[in-house]
């Protein structure tokens, strides 16, 4: 007996990519986490903690890209609803030989904000890829997740 094929959220009857109808939802909170890292090297990461990076400072930077970036996930990924966030948030913790990164967004709204946080951390640890890559050319992005998806 063959398995029924489960229907794909982004597809119409005929197999064409669609935007999920959420019109019927009703709004609720929604709460995401994101977390990735930028691995470089130790000395990249004294050199930023004396703040002597060509480019500056390279984590208000990346903050602020990340933040930005999260405000355009509907113009960057396919079939994403564009949103009206209440909060982005984009931090940094800096360790011996990385960069962590965690990345909050949150609204009142029909359809999560997991998109949001993940593009923020992306882009955060592209834009740090981009502003330290003169010193250090084998650094390495990674561990990009999805840490907390919650509705309330």
């Amino acid at each position: 007996m063959p398995v029924p094929m489960k229907k794909f959220s982004h597809l119409d009857d005929t197999g064409a990519a669609t935007m999920v109808d959420v019109g019927a939802k009703l709004p609720q909170v929604r709460h995401a986490i994101a977390t990735g890292e930028l691995r470089c090297a130790p000395a990249t990461i004294r050199l930023l903690k004396k703040k002597a990076l060509p480019k500056g400072d390279v984590l208000a930077c990346a903050r602020l890209a990340g933040i930005m970036a999260a405000k355009r996930t509907s113009e960057l990924i396919p079939l994403c609803h564009p949103l009206a966030l209440d909060k982005v948030s984009v931090d940094f913790a800096v360790k011996r030989d990385r960069i962590l990164i965690t990345a909050e967004a949150r609204l009142t709204g029909k359809t999560g904000v997991e998109m949001e946080a993940l593009t923020a951390v992306s882009i955060a640890a592209l834009t740090l890829y981009d502003m330290m890559k003169a010193v250090d050319k084998a650094m390495v992005i990674g561990e990009v997740r999805v840490s907390l998806k919650e509705k309330k």
